[in-house]
């Protein structure tokens, strides 16, 4: 696997891999990684779909993408996606991908020229004292020793940030901020998560910092993220012939290592699995290829209703992500420790909830704050509003509307979260957690300005609020260090590949659908490089180590100094310089003309 600087490449169709007839491929999970693993192996890898399999628990696809209506309950996202102009790896894939809606054109046209006429921006930003403007302005409020801190955490190496809190490198001239307001709100940090991590986003989105107040960087789609973005991949998968087995619960995926060090190989022999209540095994052999979607975010999300609060359910069982992570990470400690991510649910939990407006008497008020009409079919809120004397520290947002397409007319969807579910409220005098529906819209109905005397008609006559509690939603923000999420194609791997916000790959950015997306494309590179190594001779290999070593011998006791990130690296758009490129490219053609079929 390597990476090309331009265009060059990206846009060329690889050839047909050799062999890729007699491949089948297992996908654990059907998630964004899972279905971009899937797309890929289908457009690049060229796979018959008949032999690609994506082993599912749950009886419809989409993973934490999701937007559905629940007869008797009401509609339900758990959450939203912000998507910016440098999401190279979605935006290659959704070139290839059909739109639904409108025929002859792509997922990305439409994608693209939605946000082109209707570009987004928020006219405000947060808000206090019941709905009146926070007064924000854009401003980052940063003291010079705040702005010194975060400087000192972007030039920190990341060596020395392992298993570090953010709360150990900030303190209250960065907390006190309104840049940590927009920023925590915005990402769903809290001030005992990863150093790391704070530092991984502050690099990755640093060219758009300017646009962090009002959201102008951002783009989102037109409806839901699973009527846009997961749907169209279904219809793509299905139309090649990809067979999804819905119902089927991954318990465990077997392993076989032989030899050691660098000579290790490691291979998935079996995926045992049940369906229907009955356990079963895939035998596998090493022309079978696995993508493993470990942990996951929404996994034990419990879904509450008007009258009904959303369980807080911690108990992982079997079948579950975390719990086959756990059983495959004891075979081997490059599969990583899902404990530093499922141990601390009080941690890393918070609630979201889907409100829908039944008639016009809420609008107003929202109108008042986001300056626009919600029912116009453009950009509303333009991104969340941050209730900035909020006890749950709420904050809403309303994308376009309609955000389903049988949506009823003239009804608006507003998704809002809390970040403190254990927090008593503002108005509603209890925790997040143990409020039904009807009691978190109360609360938000409070903090936009509505008149006490109307708030619990209001929230009982003139909306239907579904509550989401998500145990596991922020795990991959804990604190960790290097080896605790497992690389995409770990060493000596030989058929199989991880997936999604658990897999490590340092090209991005979790919590993000550009990371899922990257894991999914870096692990059908995999498959690639599976199918022209497998066999090699383990005395081939040394052979060819032994010219590369032969090559550089006499430098190792005077090794070059090297370059740092920022010398090979654009710091802005995060791209390689040329001549960081043309060494990577020389490397390639050396191990080429060396025996390695590059």
């Amino acid at each position: 696997m390597y990476y090309s600087s331009g265009n060059y490449e990206a846009f060329a169709r690889p050839r047909k891999p050799e062999g890729v007839e007699r491949k089948s491929a297992y996908i654990v999970g059907s998630g964004l990684a899972a279905l971009t693993a899937a797309c890929y192996l289908v457009r690049d890898g060229q796979m018959d779909g008949q032999r690609i399999h994506i082993l599912e628990k749950d009886k419809i696809a989409g993973g934490a993408c999701d937007g559905y209506k629940y007869e008797d309950v009401g509609y339900v996202m758990r959450g939203g996606r912000e998507m910016d102009n440098h999401f190279e790896v979605m935006w290659d894939l959704f070139r290839s991908i059909p739109s639904i809606e409108t025929p002859n054109v792509s997922v990305l046209d439409e994608y693209y020229w939605l946000n082109k006429a209707d570009p987004n921006y928020s006219l405000c930003r947060a808000t206090e004292k019941c709905g009146q403007d926070a007064h924000t302005d854009k401003k980052f409020g940063l003291s010079d020793k705040g702005a010194m801190e975060i400087m000192k955490l972007f030039m920190t190496p990341n060596e020395e940030l392992q298993d570090k809190r953010i709360d150990e490198v900030f303190d209250d001239e960065v907390f006190n901020s309104n840049f940590w307001l927009y920023w925590r709100t915005m990402f769903a940090f809290e001030n005992w998560h990863s150093a790391l991590e704070m530092k991984l986003y502050i690099q990755r989105y640093i060219h758009h910092i300017g646009g962090l107040p009002d959201f102008t960087a951002l783009r989102f789609t037109k409806y839901n993220q699973y009527e846009s973005m997961i749907l169209p991949m279904i219809k793509y998968l299905e139309k090649a012939n990809v067979k999804f087995e819905f119902g089927t619960k991954v318990l465990n995926v077997k392993f076989r290592s032989t030899g050691d060090g660098d000579n290790q190989k490691k291979v998935a022999t079996a995926i045992e699995v049940e369906r229907d209540g009955k356990k079963e095994k895939i035998a596998l052999t090493e022309d079978d290829l696995v993508f493993i979607t470990n942990g996951g975010c929404v996994e034990n999300s419990s879904m509450g209703s008007q009258n009904e609060p959303a369980k807080f359910n911690t108990a992982l069982k079997e079948g579950g992500g975390w719990d086959m992570w756990k059983k495959i990470a004891a075979q081997d400690p490059a599969f990583g420790h899902p404990e530093k991510f499922c141990s601390r649910p009080d941690l890393c939990n918070w609630e979201s909830a889907t409100v829908e407006t039944l008639d016009c008497k809420i609008l107003p008020y929202i109108e008042k704050i986001c300056k626009r009409d919600p029912l116009s079919g453009k950009v509303v809120t333009g991104g969340i509003v941050t209730v900035k004397d909020s006890s749950w520290l709420m904050s809403w947002t309303i994308n376009r509307q309609p955000q389903f397409r049988e949506q009823p007319k003239g009804h608006v969807l507003v998704w809002l979260y809390g970040l403190f579910s254990e927090k008593e409220g503002d108005y509603v005098k209890k925790p997040m957690r143990d409020c039904t529906g009807r009691e978190i819209c109360m609360e938000w109905l409070y903090h936009i300005g509505v008149p006490v005397d109307l708030i619990e008609d209001y929230a009982t006559n003139h909306a239907n609020t579904v509550p989401v509690m998500m145990p596991y939603i922020d795990a991959f923000f804990m604190p960790r260090a290097y080896g605790d999420r497992p690389l995409v194609v770990p060493k000596g791997a030989v058929n199989f590949a991880f997936l999604g916000q658990f897999a490590e790959t340092p090209r991005d950015t979790i919590f993000t659908t550009e990371y899922s997306m990257r894991t999914g494309m870096e692990a059908r590179m995999m498959g690639e490089v599976a199918l022209t190594t497998c066999g090699m001779e383990i005395s081939t290999v040394n052979s060819i180590l032994d010219q590369v070593i032969g090559m550089y011998e006499k430098d190792f006791v005077h090794a070059p100094q090297g370059k740092s990130f920022k010398d090979c690296y654009d710091v802005r758009e995060l791209e390689p310089s040329d001549e960081y490129v043309d060494i990577y490219d020389q490397t390639i053609d050396l191990l080429g003309k060396c025996g390695f079929d590059m």
